[in-house]
């Protein structure tokens, strides 16, 4: 839709994903985020933390999936997708307003953290071991030290065809 309101939120994730279904079979899991700004207050000379805000998100298919199954408490995430209002009224009668995530991508962030990365295959499911290793071209690929003697491998960082020199242009 034009005109939605796209927004990448960074936060720690409140609870573990929880992954459903839906009666079609589509995946769907739902999380919560808290981000919590800091600011420096010059006359205490500390950080001090702000008021937390707290998103419910929604990610679907091989993306709810993933999440469900790499994700969990207490993970530092950044999450990015297209906020929605909506109210309604709870059942002592008061109306209240909600925001949350359609969720577009989502992953660890990586400044205090590592993370492995394992690709799916391109059209969802689980592919075998030797069929992963045929589709992916950097497989076969050796670190420059590890090759034998006078072997060279083109086309790559580091790679250098004979008789050019590899300085730095710089």
């Amino acid at each position: 839709m034009a005109n939605e309101t796209v927004i990448t939120v960074v936060g720690n994730l409140v609870d573990d994903p929880e992954l459903r279904f839906t009666p079609a079979g589509a995946a769907v899991a739902k999380f919560r985020v808290a981000s919590t700004p800091r600011v420096y207050d010059k006359q205490a000379n500390e950080w001090k933390d702000g008021e937390s805000l707290f998103l419910t998100c929604s990610v679907w298919r091989q993306a709810a999936e993933n999440v469900a199954e790499s994700l969990a408490r207490g993970n530092r995430v950044i999450v990015q997708g297209r906020l929605k209002q909506r109210s309604y009224e709870d059942r002592e009668g008061v109306k209240r307003t909600v925001y949350e995530l359609d969720v577009d991508e989502v992953g660890p962030t990586l400044a205090r953290a590592t993370a492995k990365v394992t690709k799916n295959p391109a059209g969802g499911g689980q592919a075998s071991v030797a069929q992963k290793a045929t589709e992916d071209p950097w497989a076969g690929a050796q670190p420059a030290a590890s090759r034998p003697q006078g072997q060279q491998q083109g086309g790559g960082w580091g790679s250098t065809p004979a008789g050019q020199n590899d300085e730095a242009p710089f």
